[in-house]
Formats: structure tokens, C-alpha cells, sequence
């Protein structure tokens, strides 16, 4: 029986060249159209604790209210909401519970799509882990980065060329674990069949830049275990100075996506 083309995300985590440990994390519940990374604070205790926790609290949320298929979009974008919120409630139940923790944090991106006419993309992010939408040969970021030096730049505080060399560049302005009242930032975008999305952390876009990226999701033709696969492979090529984790999502079918098709997740710390 041939299988219908659905939303399909196939995601990769490598702990680079430089760094000793991994604190990505990701997961890619294609079952109910829900993608998550997480990129653990590095420099700070238990990153990848914060990191493991947030994504196994927000996989399992997704699980009991994702997978209707007949949700309407605004209820969508409140479970995502919702299930951020939720993992960050953890993270500082976890800080409680084991006070050696304290300082503990994450970033987070998570996505899940409306099966809509037209199919809407849901995101929802805190820090600097990225997501973005190719389209028609463009790569356009949907999401913004909640760093210092990007907020100095809303402010008007520093310009593009002093931003490029602003030190401590990647020092987050927000992050789950960061305070208890950390609510996600959320943003929509309307699909076509021939999109892809793909989420990432910042050891990959450290690497590469968006035409570096566009070009690579270009070549590999809306195949997302090729796209994720030489993504990877690109960034660690080029040093591969971060842990790097991507997942790419495209409107595709399972058995032309193979066995990487199925839901990947990772278990609780």
C-alpha cells in the first residue's frame, strides 16, 4: 500500500571538534507533527540537563495534545505555548529538588504544523536556537535571536558592522531556566508543499550562513535526511567549533525519507 505524503522531520545532533560533551538535544515526533531542539547554556552547570529535561517534558506534552488531528490552528499555537511554559516549569522544579543545579538553562525551538488549508507552521522559541523556511530558493529566519547584542541592535544601541564584532555574541537575553515567567516567543507561517523548515542550534548557523545554508537545502531536493545529513557534515567540515543539531521538515513520504522517518527522541536525564 503506498503511503501518503505527510510532514516529515529527520534531525541530527554531533558534538563538534572542540567542545567535550554534547548539550544538544532534539527530538522529532512526526506522529503528531512536533519538532523540538534544545541547545543546553554552555559555560554553565548542567546545560544539557536543562536541555534533556526541557525536550523529554515538551515531547511528552505534545504526545497527550498534538496528535488530534483536527485541532484548529489558535488551539495549536496554545498547546505550543503551553508546552514551553511547562518545560520551564520543570527545569526549575529540577533546580529545587537539586539545588547543585541552580544556573541551569536551555534554549528552545519547537514547531508543529496545522493540518490546514494551507498548512500553517506554528513555532515557538526562547534564546538563540533558530528556525527558518525555504522557499521558492529563499531562506527566510522566522524566528529572531534573543541575545544581548541582538537586543542592543532593536535598541539601536550598536550598528550591524560593531554587532559582527561584538564581544560575547552568543550571551542569551532569554532562555528557559532563566526566570520563572519565561514565556516563548511565537510565530506563524503559512506552507506550501514545496517548503522545507528546518530547526536548528547555533553551532550549526556559527558555521554557516544563510547562503551557505540555502545552497545545501537547495541541492539536496526537499529530501530531509540528505538536507540534515549534509548540514551536518558541512558545519563540521568547517570546524565544527559548537555542538551542532539540525532537523529539517519537508512535505514528503516515509519511504522516501527511509527509516529516519520515524519518531526520534531521546530519554529524560
Amino acid at each position: 500500500m503506498k503511503k501518503s505524503p505527510r510532514w516529515l522531520g529527520v534531525g541530527r545532533t554531533e558534538t563538534g571538534h572542540v567542545r567535550r560533551s554534547n548539550q544538544d538535544v532534539f527530538a522529532a515526533i512526526n506522529s503528531c507533527n512536533f519538532w523540538i531542539v534544545a541547545d543546553g547554556m554552555g559555560g554553565h552547570p548542567a546545560g544539557d540537563v536543562a536541555a534533556h529535561v526541557a525536550v523529554h517534558v515538551a515531547t511528552q506534552r505534545a504526545k497527550a495534545v498534538l496528535v488530534a488531528k483536527d485541532q484548529a490552528p489558535e488551539v495549536l499555537e496554545k498547546h505550543l505555548t503551553e508546552t514551553i511554559t511547562e518545560a520551564n516549569r520543570a527545569i526549575h522544579e529540577k533546580i529545587r529538588d537539586e539545588p547543585a543545579l541552580k544556573g541551569m538553562g536551555t534554549t528552545i525551538v519547537a514547531m508543529t504544523i496545522a493540518p490546514s488549508s494551507p498548512p500553517v507552521a506554528y513555532i515557538a522559541h526562547l534564546g538563540d536556537s533558530r528556525a527558518y523556511r525555504f522557499h521558492a530558493g529563499t531562506l527566510t529566519q522566522l524566528t529572531r535571536d534573543h541575545t544581548l547584542v541582538a537586543l542592543l541592535l532593536e535598541r539601536g544601541l550598536i550598528n550591524d558592522a560593531t554587532a559582527r564584532s561584538y564581544p560575547n555574541q552568543h550571551v542569551l537575553a532569554k532562555g528557559l531556566g532563566m526566570g520563572l515567567d519565561m514565556t516563548p516567543e511565537v510565530t506563524s507561517t503559512a506552507l506550501t508543499d514545496d517548503d522545507v523548515l528546518m530547526l536548528c542550534s547555533d553551532g550549526l548557523t556559527k558555521m554557516l550562513d544563510d547562503t551557505d545554508i540555502a545552497s545545501i537545502l537547495s541541492q539536496t531536493q526537499r529530501n530531509p535526511r540528505r538536507a540534515c545529513h549534509d548540514l551536518v557534515e558541512e558545519a563540521l567540515a568547517r570546524g565544527g567549533e559548537d555542538n551542532v543539531t539540525v532537523i529539517v521538515c519537508a512535505y514528503t513520504t516515509p519511504a522516501k525519507v527511509g527509516s529516519l522517518a520515524i519518531d526520534k527522541t531521546l530519554p529524560p536525564m
